[in-house]
């Protein structure tokens, strides 16, 4: 019997920025590995990149070689922690949205539980009335959106419709960036999908 070759994942997210950012993703790899995947990070060189690219600024470079290896994926893990803000990191939702473009199945684990609701509203500064909640605006007239969900709805929408799961835990501020437990039981949902 032939040796089924490991599902390739792409791992989205923020974690690119950390310090020892290789090391990290090297982590997530290996986590990936125990779970019979292949961890695809960002930060990986393309195999076969085309020659023509070296010419490129370094940002579409980047750009092109993060779309490209999200293609060479039979699915996404992505970060949605909050980064700089209330929501997920800009960059990871669009990754988020390619892959369901695409057809595959997205999973999303973040290390916050705090609903994107009241995050928001902790950045605003605003605090409503509890009969409020549901209908506040910002300081430019625009509604707060108040679904009770971890983030944006079109991002749950997403992985939820693309065969996905979203697993979502709070952990210390200390640990958000740097504890991988979360991340290993995204890892286990995606494999129980990926290899059945």
């Amino acid at each position: 019997m032939p040796h089924r070759a490991a599902p390739r994942v792409y791992l989205a997210g923020p974690d690119v920025f950390l310090p020892d950012a290789e090391a990290w993703a090297a982590r997530k790899q290996a986590i990936c590995a125990g779970y019979g995947l292949t961890g695809v990070s960002p930060l990986d060189a393309l195999e076969g990149e085309p020659a023509d690219w070296a010419a490129l600024p370094e940002w579409r470079r980047i750009g092109l070689r993060n779309e490209a290896h999200i293609r060479g994926a039979a699915a996404l893990i992505a970060n949605l922690t909050p980064f700089r803000g209330p929501s997920a990191d800009a960059g990871t939702v669009f990754e988020v949205g390619f892959m369901r473009a695409l057809g595959r199945p997205v999973f999303g684990y973040a290390t916050v539980a705090r609903p994107f609701t009241e995050r928001t509203l902790d950045w605003l500064g605003i605090r409503p009335a509890p009969d409020m909640a549901e209908s506040v605006r910002d300081d430019d007239r625009m509604l707060v959106e108040a679904f009770g969900l971890f983030d944006n709805l079109m991002i749950e929408v997403g992985i939820v419709a693309s065969g996905g799961e979203l697993v979502v835990e709070a952990l210390a501020a200390a640990e958000r960036w740097t504890d991988l437990s979360t991340f290993e039981r995204c890892v286990a949902r995606a494999a129980a999908v990926l290899l059945k």
